[in-house]
């Protein structure tokens, strides 16, 4: 196990210096993620929607991985959640432990400064339980008592994975590492066809306390198909989280769909199941929020922001952070 040689000025007072402080932020607000009754509720006991935005692969576009990009999410954007994907393979954390775990612990500890949730994003198709266990002990370790923090476990495991054979185990084991640890904070698991199967999910769930399932979709891609079956798993009492989502094709790139965006927006606002786009970055792709070449430090003119940039920022700006 390796030692980031990093401390954050969070890691030994997180819980008490986050909610003492005289502001009404999102985690001011709602403290500790919990499931109850198939959603995502707050130490009130409310119904939370998380909504917000994504980062890219941390190997692949590290420099919007600073504060400044993610205060101008929450401040003009009005997110109240940021998700920090941690690229596993081709040249990322498997070949360079400690340089991508910095870019994490960044988000994490910006998330915490401005009071928003953190999703901490093991981004990865194939399952390496051994690192992803290590990688998440030493975060749990380090911020597990930050009610900030959402640990993703598992981002989208890829089609040739079933769900009772090579998903749950997965999860049982990185999960429970957390748990053993004393870590209450909201898990979320990916499901089984690139996170789409979540009716699978519903039909054998985890037997670990305060779970979320993860659903994705891509507009231009995804329909009533795939909604129907987010609808089968939420009768069934399924807390859904979708971690991400797309305004074009699964591919990231494609025509946006605003027509299916906006029927997706109803679904998801209808059963209260928070999302978070695909992606803050400016990747030669359609469903980036940025153009190519925008400032790496947030404040961003209108003219920097994509069209789909555009849309989602009207949506997020259009409820209470």
């Amino acid at each position: 196990m390796f030692r980031s040689g990093r401390t954050s000025k969070w890691e030994r007072n997180c819980f008490s210096n986050s909610l003492s402080r005289a502001r009404d932020t999102p985690v001011d607000r709602h403290g500790f993620l919990t499931v109850g009754d198939g959603k995502i509720k707050n130490q009130q006991g409310e119904v939370v929607m998380l909504r917000g935005m994504s980062l890219f692969w941390s190997q692949l576009k590290p420099q919007f991985f600073n504060i400044e990009v993610i205060q101008t999410l929450r401040d003009d954007w009005n997110i109240n959640v940021i998700r920090a994907p941690l690229g596993i393979h081709n040249r990322g954390y498997l070949d360079h432990p400690e340089h991508e775990t910095q870019k994490i612990e960044t988000v994490i500890d910006a998330a915490i400064e401005l009071g928003i949730y953190v999703i901490v994003d093991w981004h990865a198709h194939l399952p390496e339980g051994e690192a992803a266990s290590q990688f998440f002990l030493f975060i749990a370790r380090k911020y597990g008592f930050c009610p900030n923090i959402i640990y993703e476990t598992w981002n989208e495991p890829a089609g040739q994975f079933g769900w009772r054979k090579t998903i749950k185990p997965y999860h049982y084991m990185v999960a429970s590492n957390i748990r053993d640890l004393g870590i209450r904070n909201l898990v979320a698991v990916g499901t089984q066809n690139w996170c789409r199967d979540v009716d699978i999910a519903a039909n054998d769930p985890l037997a670990i306390d305060n779970i979320a399932y993860v659903l994705h979709f891509y507009a231009g891609s995804h329909g009533q198909t795939l909604r129907d079956k987010a609808e089968l798993a939420t009768r069934m009492g399924l807390p859904l989280l979708v971690t991400e989502w797309g305004t074009g094709n699964a591919d990231g790139g494609g025509p946006l769909n605003y027509r299916e965006t906006k029927r997706w927006w109803r679904f998801l606002e209808h059963h209260k199941i928070g999302y978070v786009n695909w992606s803050l970055s400016d990747q030669s792709e359609s469903s980036a929020a940025l153009r190519p070449e925008s400032s790496v430090l947030g404040s961003w003119q209108e003219t920097e922001i994509s069209p789909s940039g555009q849309f989602v920022r009207a949506k997020l700006q259009s409820h209470r952070r």
